[in-house]
């Protein structure tokens, strides 16, 4: 007798299976992004209330190697009010960078390496927060470009929160690099949601943009500075989870009217680059890595190949719809948009294969210095 059940029968099912898996995906999608129906406002330029003591305000720019980035970063800040000192730790930079923030007028902080157990930028950013002077400290990363109004901004969240960072406006030249940046990004919503959202989400899906945030000094060394995330190649969740465990209020914001950052210079620099921390490995369980896979590869990458192929189910029809959807809530995270931006849901399935990578092969060299598991610097030559 024949097979009772042909090979097409077993395919419908696989398939009915593959379906039933993507609609429960798709449900825990937008049941994240449901939580950004009610959002914090966006930062914006203002004046300090006559009451009120405007705090003595420091910001930290760690560096390694970015004498040709941090320019415009200086510059920005050099034309902020609020603004009562500029650090910039030179992480043992093998570029002119000290030279170039000296020349910019900010204090040079010569850095030394880290010590055993610590990964760069914390360190460096620990280094910045016991010189600095300031009431309340700003970090920025090199790479940023910030605007007048964006400090006092942020001092003046901290009345309703203890940590405070926001997002920024992404600045990408190229097209194919704005397509696949797009992508990557749009990955990060659907694993976490709307990071402004008021309703706060489980610690450990808590994120935060280390390009951007501030705290109040005195708490923060009381605290153990950035110890926390001292092992932590992605420092900035480490380190906000760790506070909110302890009971401070962090909150996220849209500093994208404020804040430009010029992350990359091409496509390939974003998939090497922002493709190793995507993930968010070290501080993200293997359960949590394989779930958050599952969402992407069956609610943002399928239907991509399923319309390609010319078999898309209506699930697939409805999910690429809400695909198109979040392009009009993501439009004002770009500086340029254009057809590769609107374009960017037909680089859904790339940006899955990047993410698998970094969740499957966890950084470990990162700005010339390799890392072993306990984070203990090694040296290697600087790229």
């Amino acid at each position: 007798m024949g097979d009772p059940c042909p090979s097409d029968c077993a395919t419908l099912r696989w398939v009915r299976a593959l379906t039933i898996l993507q609609a429960v995906c798709a449900g825990v999608v937008l049941t994240r992004l449901a939580r950004g129906r009610r959002r914090r406002p966006p930062l914006a330029a203002g004046e300090w209330p006559l009451a009120a003591r405007r705090p003595r305000i420091s910001v930290v720019v760690p560096a390694r190697d970015e004498a040709a980035r941090i320019g415009p970063c200086l510059a920005g800040l050099a034309g902020d009010p609020d603004v009562d000192e500029v650090l910039v730790v030179d992480d043992r930079s093998a570029d002119s960078t000290a030279d170039v923030a000296a020349a910019a007028g900010a204090r040079v902080v010569p850095g030394v390496d880290p010590p055993e157990g610590w990964v760069g930028k914390p360190w460096a950013l620990q280094q910045g927060l016991s010189a600095a002077s300031g009431d309340v400290v700003v970090s920025l990363d090199a790479d940023t470009r910030p605007r007048p109004g964006l400090v006092g901004a942020l001092a003046r969240a901290l009345d309703t929160a203890d940590l405070v960072t926001c997002s920024a406006r992404f600045v990408c030249d190229g097209g194919a690099e704005r397509a696949l940046h797009a992508a990557m990004l749009t990955t990060l919503v659907y694993r976490y949601g709307p990071a402004d959202a008021t309703t706060p989400p489980a610690l450990d899906r808590l994120i935060s943009n280390g390009q951007c945030t501030a705290v109040r000094r005195e708490p923060l060394l009381a605290a153990g500075g950035y110890a926390p995330a001292a092992a932590n190649m992605t420092d900035d969740a480490a380190f906000a989870r760790a506070r909110a465990a302890d009971g401070w209020r962090v909150v996220f914001r849209d500093g994208t009217a404020l804040l430009d950052v010029k992350m990359h210079e091409s496509a390939a620099e974003t998939w090497r680059e922002w493709g190793r921390s995507i993930a968010l490995t070290d501080v993200t369980s293997p359960w949590r890595r394989a779930t958050d896979l599952l969402v992407v590869w069956t609610t943002l990458a399928l239907p991509v190949l399923r319309i390609a192929t010319g078999a898309p189910t209506r699930l697939d029809v409805g999910l690429i719809a809400l695909r198109v959807a979040l392009l009009g809530a993501l439009r004002g995270t770009y500086d340029r948009r254009g057809a590769p931006f609107w374009l960017s849901p037909l680089a859904d399935p790339l940006a899955a294969v990047r993410l698998s990578l970094s969740a499957l092969r966890p950084p470990r060299v990162w700005r010339g210095r390799r890392y072993g598991p306990e984070a203990r610097p090694r040296r290697t030559a600087r790229r």
